[in-house]
């Protein structure tokens, strides 16, 4: 099966056939092994002070809404 036609099928699909294929390509990817090295990196950049606060975040999106 092409990739067109994996996508002619999915466009086909209910929306909710469509969220349980949308979840399970997440899960595939979080599977991964290059998915768990970068978290564990980001894991660890947090462990070590390198996070951002949420009062920070909270600043830079507060003019968004």
């Amino acid at each position: 099966m092409s990739v067109l036609e994996i996508k002619q099928s999915l466009s086909r699909m209910s929306a909710r056939e469509q969220k349980e294929v949308s979840l399970y390509l997440l899960r595939l990817r979080r599977e991964s092994p290059a998915w768990r090295k970068t978290t564990a990196r980001r894991i660890r950049e947090m462990q070590a002070g390198n996070g951002t606060a949420i009062e920070e975040l909270e600043k830079r999106y507060a003019g968004g809404k």
